[in-house]
């Protein structure tokens, strides 16, 4: 007996449970989007107008990934509804090229994957974010104003162009730290932005222009006074003035060089070329340079204030917040999941002074293994944290039931279209299995993805049992019962880390 043919009997086109994962999930993307959602979903999502920080632990499988496509999608629905007070979306969840390119800036003693993560500070995370944000924006701009991932993130080009002087010099020292575009080298991207900003900057050109008029009238003067080429050596002294008339030149390069190896050096999570970095801060007219923060020094205080800077930016463009969504901490190859290192990763981010930050809303989606740590901090960290303040929800659980109502939400939306009555997941049961004993299985299921494994496995054991000339189409006791007996046992083994659940 096929699977298909058992869910064919129930007006069921596909198998509701043969996905695992939220982000390949089709069924869920399509369908129930809206209509499954945890019991906490309003303290996580609170209001996209009104900023606010939550913080979830879960364990796998429980659903954090689902929850933050979920909110991608809430934020995406009201950015639609509210063009001009929009939420900038960042989801924060790919940790390998960062944390990659963190590694390799380390010493050699510092990058053992036990060691490395220790290194890693706020200002770290912040550097990333920016990178992230100002990397779509700047992408967007290039690609006059389209958002070729989110139309909701679409910038028009009337806003753009009515941006003042200095918001197109702040995008651009931006861009110039953190756009880590790499479909284009780095001066084509940021010149190809300059252009779109429509920012030109001849007076970086000044001190270059008085060492050259400069050199050339002492040259024509020595060349006149010393009556040709072999009397000009008679006035050395005057050549000192043309050397001392480029200093003001030399001086401002080997600050931009200066400034630029330290940048270099601190932006951990984003590589550089020294040398183009000097080109990209040399676009800049010097009074308009002079005095920006930057980051250049391990500390998160020129982060504020580039951050500042960035949603002026982006309250002109139509932004009113930003939303970080942290999701898949403990993916990175860095990580491999253990503990410790997602503790070591996520730690710095407990900042409250970050987290409160006015116009953010951080969404930290993270694994239930890291909040055993939270018992076992100093005082210093709840002083810094403040985690009662940052809506804290321990535990990501499912009761029974919530488990019960998901497996029903999933055959309706697997059902044909056009049938009268829709099975439900009691339909394919014995009436000698009451509901109440259902319920309790999935309590014991714990997570979405152990039910949707366990029904997956459970179907393809019942209908295993019998051929297709003999079918039955309700699943027994007996084998409900055994094929639970199974999954717990390797359930178990998953927990221990001995298995793969």
């Amino acid at each position: 007996m096929k699977v298909n043919q058992f869910l064919d009997h129930y007006g069921i086109n596909e198998n509701p449970f043969s996905q695992e994962d939220a982000q390949s999930d089709r069924i869920f993307q399509e369908y129930l989007l809206k209509n499954t959602r945890h019991a906490a979903w309003d303290k996580v999502l609170g209001s996209p107008a009104t900023p606010s920080t939550a913080v979830v632990f879960g364990e796998q499988g429980s659903g954090k990934t689902a929850m933050r496509i979920q909110l991608v999608n809430e934020i995406r629905e009201h950015n639609k509804a509210t063009p001009k007070s929009r939420v900038f979306i960042v989801e924060y969840d790919d940790f390998n090229p960062f944390l990659d390119m963190f590694r390799e800036k380390l010493s050699s003693w510092q990058k053992k994957p036990e060691k490395a993560l220790q290194n890693w500070r706020l200002w770290d995370h912040m550097d990333a974010i920016l990178s992230l944000i100002v990397t779509r924006l700047s992408t967007a701009i290039r690609n006059n104003g389209k958002d070729l991932k989110d139309d909701s993130h679409s910038i028009s080009m009337e806003a753009l162009q009515g941006l003042s002087r200095t918001q197109k010099r702040d995008i651009l020292l931006l861009a110039a730290v953190y756009d880590n575009d790499r479909d284009l080298a780095a001066k084509v991207r940021f010149d190809q932005l300059r252009s779109k900003l429509r920012y030109a900057s001849y007076g970086r050109y000044l001190s270059m222009l008085m060492g050259v008029a400069v050199t050339a009238g002492i040259f024509f003067v020595t060349y006149k006074m010393g009556g040709g080429w072999t009397g000009m050596s008679a006035y050395k002294w005057l050549w000192l003035i043309a050397v001392a008339a480029w200093f003001p030149f030399v001086w401002h390069q080997l600050r931009l060089f200066w400034q630029a190896w330290r940048i270099s050096r601190q932006v951990r999570i984003v590589e550089h070329s020294v040398g183009t970095l000097r080109k990209l801060l040399a676009t800049f007219n010097l009074s308009e340079y002079l005095g920006q923060p930057m980051p250049s020094k391990a500390r998160s205080d020129d982060r504020y204030e580039l951050i500042l800077k960035l949603q002026n930016v982006l309250q002109s463009l139509g932004f009113s917040s930003i939303s970080v969504i942290v999701d898949r901490v403990d993916e990175p190859h860095l990580i491999n999941g253990a503990p410790e290192r997602m503790r070591d990763l996520i730690w710095p981010l407990f900042d409250n002074k970050f987290l409160k930050h006015p116009g953010f809303a951080f969404k930290l989606l993270l694994p239930a293994a890291v909040s055993t740590f939270l018992n076992r901090q100093e005082r210093e960290f709840y002083e810094r944290s403040r985690l009662d303040k940052q809506n804290l929800i321990p535990s990501l659980n499912w009761s029974g039931q919530a488990l019960y109502d998901i497996a029903n939400d999933r055959i309706k939306a697997c059902s044909k279209t056009g049938q009268g009555t829709k099975a439900g997941i009691r339909d394919l049961f014995d009436p000698a299995i009451s509901d109440g004993e259902l319920i309790g299985i999935f309590e014991r299921l714990r997570a979405p993805r152990h039910q949707f494994k366990f029904l997956y496995r459970l179907l393809v054991d019942h209908c295993g049992k019998y051929t297709e000339d003999q079918p039955v189409w309700k699943i027994k006791p007996e084998t409900l019962h055994s094929s639970l007996s199974l999954f717990m046992r390797d359930l178990d083994a998953y927990d221990r880390k001995l298995g793969t659940g």
